[in-house]
């Protein structure tokens, strides 16, 4: 089973994934991309050297960027190996996903071949995976039409091993990114150069502007010209067959519409932000069966003669590829590979985000907390003497520190901005196991009663199959918007908001009956206990510190049954 640890270091290579592929797309050249793509490897993938050999128009391939190593650098840095020489190299060795890894065994015959190299002799691996200095791995790199574009060579893990699963997929995600960014980058090269001849040169105006129509009709992203000022800003007027594609709509009926009448409603904010002159937005735009595609916009103003009318062109990427991948590997970062359901990290953060580091000895009614958040601007003091979000009314801006938060003096806002607390509804709890009326956010902590043995008397395979049973039954027994999370082994957390101390205790009763009922795995029925723990959020406390009070209250309610009673709910 994946390990606890896992999942946040997915979590940190997914971070800095994101970030080495965000700077692809801040080059503004093709040599500038060509450098950042191999600097993103070594700064944000984990080797020590990384080359881009780029195909040439005869179909060799030429080094055309190096990081990692100067003295390598000037050695092959436009140096040619022959297309034969690569296509040989892509065919051996082991094909990891889309990857191509050379052993050290099997390299040893392209030592005299035409391909520029660094690598160096070096003693046999210690252990079975360790990376010896003549391993070769390669990522290529395909263009939109499938033709190749380039190859990524890499070497000296800094780990000292083969790359895992893990991080051949971040490299071959890496490569397809690295080959969108080169693509676009010539494509932008292109339309710079057309660019500049219909500004410079009367003269070549027809010239220009042939080539500016191939390069926009037979693009293989997406190109719109739209009117710019006027009553009809924005207003498509032309677009190529990509973009049509793309949308599902003819040119014809896309002339009738602008990007704002398209795009998705959630991200209309976002276009209205991008600016015309080299904005870039990504966003969803509608097609015509209904559905939503994610695409890069990126903005562009020309002109149509030297004192003509001036149009926005837009260049359109389909990224919905991208995005979804992101939404995978951000679920698989937050989320239990074995039951669905969020991991111990995304507890924490959605319980988090309920908190603030509003003192305990400052209390709140809920009543008090909805003024504070809606009504607290007024000036008006309670009753009771208290002042806004139930603070003293001597309480100046400064009397407790909240690092980042706006509007606090020294924070984003400033001073004399809005205090710390408002627009944020403090999370209190009931001050006594009774019922008092007041309604809070419960924690329930839930550990399984006799699953150790049903794992080691029927291994890890029946365990599974429980723990995954078990989530189910959790989850079909909360509400919509209450979060069921696994935080490990066979324990469980319920977050669930509303509740007084009675609807919590109700709660806890209800979903332990619903784990008792037998499980059948393989035709065998196997029960189990649970025990639970219920503790209460509150604004002050960190998300350890509440899960840490659930389950102390589990551990005591678990003392208090006796086992027999325990295994039976």
């Amino acid at each position: 089973m994946e390990t606890e640890s896992e999942p946040y270091v997915r979590l940190a290579t997914l971070r800095q994934l994101h970030r080495v592929v965000a700077e692809l797309n801040t080059a503004r050249s093709l040599a500038d991309t060509l450098q950042t793509v191999v600097d993103g490897i070594v700064v944000g993938l984990g080797y020590e050297l990384a080359c881009v050999n780029l195909v040439r128009p005869d179909g060799d391939l030429v080094v055309a960027a190096f990081a990692g190593d100067p003295a390598a650098e000037a050695l092959i840095t436009g140096r040619v190996g022959s297309r034969a020489s690569w296509d040989r190299r892509l065919t051996m060795g082991e094909n990891w996903d889309g990857l191509r890894f050379i052993p050290h065994t099997e390299g040893w015959v392209l030592i005299e071949d035409d391909v520029p190299q660094w690598h160096t002799e070096g003693p046999d691996p210690r252990f079975e995976d360790e990376w010896h200095p003549e391993d070769r791995l390669y990522a290529p790199m395909y263009a939109s039409a499938g033709e190749l574009l380039g190859v990524i060579s890499v070497d000296r893990p800094r780990n000292g091993r083969r790359p895992g699963a893990w991080g051949r997929e971040a490299l071959q995600m890496y490569a397809f990114q690295a080959a969108i960014a080169i693509s676009n980058a010539r494509l932008r090269a292109n339309m710079q150069r057309a660019l500049v001849r219909l500004e410079r040169e009367q003269q070549a105006l027809r010239a220009s502007e042939e080539s500016f129509r191939q390069a926009f009709e037979y693009a293989p992203s997406g190109m719109a010209i739209a009117e710019m000022g006027g009553d009809q800003h924005g207003r498509l007027l032309r677009t190529n067959d990509a973009l049509c594609r793309l949308l599902g709509r003819p040119a014809s009926v896309l002339r009738r519409y602008s990007f704002s009448d398209l795009v998705h409603p959630e991200d209309i904010g976002t276009l209205l932000r991008t600016s015309a002159e080299g904005g870039r937005a990504e966003l969803r735009l509608g097609r015509r069966d209904g559905t939503y595609v994610w695409v890069s916009l990126r903005n562009s103003v020309v002109a149509d003669a030297a004192d003509g009318p001036r149009f926005l062109l837009t260049h359109v990427e389909d990224i919905e590829e991208r995005k979804r991948h992101e939404l995978q590997l951000a679920h698989r970062a937050s989320h239990d590979a074995l039951t669905g359901l969020p991991n111990s990290a995304e507890l924490r953060a959605r319980l988090g985000a309920r908190l603030c580091r509003r003192p305990q000895s400052v209390r709140a009614t809920a009543v008090e907390a909805l003024d504070a958040a809606f009504e607290g601007r007024d000036g008006r003091d309670g009753a009771g003497g208290a002042g806004e979000h139930g603070f003293p009314p001597d309480a100046g801006p400064d009397a407790f520190e909240f690092p980042g938060v706006p509007g606090q003096a020294g924070g984003p806002g400033g001073a004399g901005g809005p205090g710390p607390y408002d627009h944020h509804v403090h999370t209190v709890a009931p001050e006594t196991e009774v019922d008092d009326g007041t309604k809070g956010l419960a924690v329930l902590f839930c550990d399984l009663d006799g699953f150790k043995s049903i794992n080691d008397r029927f291994g890890h395979h029946t365990g599974d199959a429980v723990l995954i049973e078990v989530a189910r039954r959790l989850t079909t027994g909360v509400r919509d918007g209450d979060t069921v999370a696994r935080l490990g082994g066979d324990e469980f957390v319920v977050l669930a908001d509303g509740l007084g101390a009675a609807d919590a205790a109700d709660l806890a009763v209800r979903l332990r009956n619903a784990i008792i009922p037998p499980i059948r795995v393989d035709g065998r029925a196997v029960r189990v206990g649970a025990s639970f723990g219920i503790g209460w959020a509150s604004c002050g406390m960190s998300a350890d510190e509440v899960l840490r009070s659930a389950d102390q209250r589990m551990y005591i309610e678990k003392r208090s049954r006796s086992k027999a009673h325990r295994r039976a709910g």
